[in-house]
């Protein structure tokens, strides 16, 4: 295939320099021209190839200059012939129709990173035109991060923030928690999603009239131990099913889609709580709406309201299959939160859990994996392998499931006795596990906790280290 590749291109470069002029004591220069416009990285080692239109009549140089982008000589990538003065001069004999250099790429482009060296013909050692490719674009390959160290900026002890970590890239995704309110499923099934961060529930009505005026139902709001399980959506992640979100899924017939009460849960503390305690659900109430979501073609249809208002106001929400939701905030219409469904696999939030099952349950300090994505989770102890003599493997494929809360809270506890047998607020790191987690690419890598606190013991803090398993 290469083979054929300069052929085509060496006669292209023929019918470049061809003369339509029947007068053959016409002389037309000699052409040169890269090979091809661009190349991707994939080997360690690549010749970059110039072309000439015809022989050379005699040894000589080709003088290159370049440009690079995200990318150093002598760190990360070298030539042969050596790069002198920023050019790198290419020999070639008489009598030949190519010549070449080595690209010696000495990293790869983390995912998402653009890295690329870009070299332009500037001079040859003998009369010649330079037409076709003068220039050709090196890109360096896309390769999943071998691990890092990383702090989640939730912010503090209030935790105003959601912060999506794409573990193959490194790159950290921050949303205040209070920047959404549903979230509309771009899968092939229509469900809404609550944001369960700031403990929303929603009820089902028995009206189809989105203008009639509604009550609050203090029975809704969450607290500890307080609510009603199928007023919030599924924790495990699981979004179809009977059981999937709490407001059903959305009906082709119209008169099957009712007014929901929508509890908006709360605000996180203005004030900083007492050092060791955290502040993410006590601030103030977010309060309360109306909504009544109906099928358009293949969009959403929400009308929504306050629930003393007598009428409403309506928007209409468009699947985008790039991400797992599009998010709307009844303040300010569509809203950015999630990054793509494949640019993400794990989420540091607070969460509305069920404990036993049945009892609405509120958690700081939690994490989620991006199991609509594709991203799955384990736990893995210590007394069964440390984090350092864990390898690939030792992962257990059967141990992956469909579950968002495989890691959850497990990493920590929030109290320990104090002097008098009373449980005093305090986070306490567990370092008697880790995890193991698959990315949407199916790259494995093992990640373990190494704090949650500041210096002072404010939580909200959270911070990790992972690496790759190869």
């Amino acid at each position: 295939m290469k083979k054929n590749l300069f052929f085509i291109l060496f006669a292209s470069l023929l019918a470049f320099t061809a003369c339509n002029d029947d007068d053959s004591t016409t002389s037309t220069p000699i052409s040169i021209a890269f090979s091809v416009p661009s190349l991707n990285l994939t080997d360690d080692t690549t010749a970059v190839q110039l072309l000439f239109s015809e022989p050379t009549p005699s040894a000589g140089f080709v003088t290159l200059t370049y440009n690079a982008t995200a990318v150093t000589y002598g760190t990360d990538f070298t030539t042969v012939p050596a790069v002198e003065d920023n050019k790198i001069v290419v020999p070639f004999e008489a009598n030949v129709t190519s010549t070449s250099f080595a690209f010696n790429k000495l990293i790869n482009a983390i995912e998402g990173q653009v890295k690329n060296v870009v070299f332009t013909i500037s001079e040859v050692s003998f009369d010649t035109t330079v037409e076709g490719n003068t220039t050709i674009q090196l890109n360096f390959n896309e390769t999943a991060s071998l691990g890092a160290a990383l702090a989640a900026e939730v912010g503090g002890a209030t935790q105003p923030n959601q912060v999506y970590i794409d573990l193959s890239s490194g790159a950290m995704t921050t949303a205040p928690r209070v920047s959404w309110d549903l979230g509309f499923y771009s899968g092939s099934e229509f469900r809404v999603a609550l944001n369960g961060s700031v403990k929303m529930s929603a009820k089902q009505l028995q009206t189809t009239n989105i203008d009639l005026v509604q009550e609050e139902d203090l029975t809704m709001i969450i607290a500890q131990g307080q609510g009603v399980a199928n007023q919030i959506d599924n924790p495990s992640g699981e979004i179809t099913g009977e059981t999937g979100t709490a407001i059903a899924e959305i009906s082709e017939n119209d008169t099957d889609n009712k007014v929901y009460l929508i509890n908006m849960g709360s605000n996180p503390a203005t004030t900083a709580p007492a050092v060791g305690s955290e502040g993410s659900a006590s601030g103030s109430s977010r309060g309360w709406k109306k909504v009544r979501i109906l099928k358009s073609g293949n969009d959403y249809k929400v009308l929504y309201a306050d629930i003393n208002a007598t009428t409403h106001q309506e928007i209409t929400i468009t699947k985008n299959n790039a991400f797992n939701f599009t998010f709307l905030s009844f303040a300010n219409g569509i809203v950015n939160v999630e990054p793509q469904k494949t640019q993400w696999d794990i989420n540091f939030t607070t969460f509305t859990n069920l404990l036993g099952g049945t009892t609405p349950y509120y958690f700081p300090d939690f994490v989620v994996n991006n199991v609509k994505g594709g991203a799955k989770t384990y736990q893995v102890l210590t007394a069964d392998f440390t984090y350092d003599n864990f390898t690939k493997a030792n992962v257990v494929e059967a141990n992956f499931n469909n579950d968002q809360r495989n890691i959850g809270s497990s990493w920590r506890s929030t109290s320990v006795t104090g002097g008098d047998g009373v449980p005093v607020s305090q986070f306490v790191l567990k370092t008697d596990r880790f995890y193991v987690i698959k990315d949407p690419a199916g790259n494995i890598y093992k990640l373990k906790f190494t704090g949650g606190a500041s210096e002072s013991g404010e939580r909200g803090y959270p911070t990790f280290q992972y690496s790759l398993l190869q």
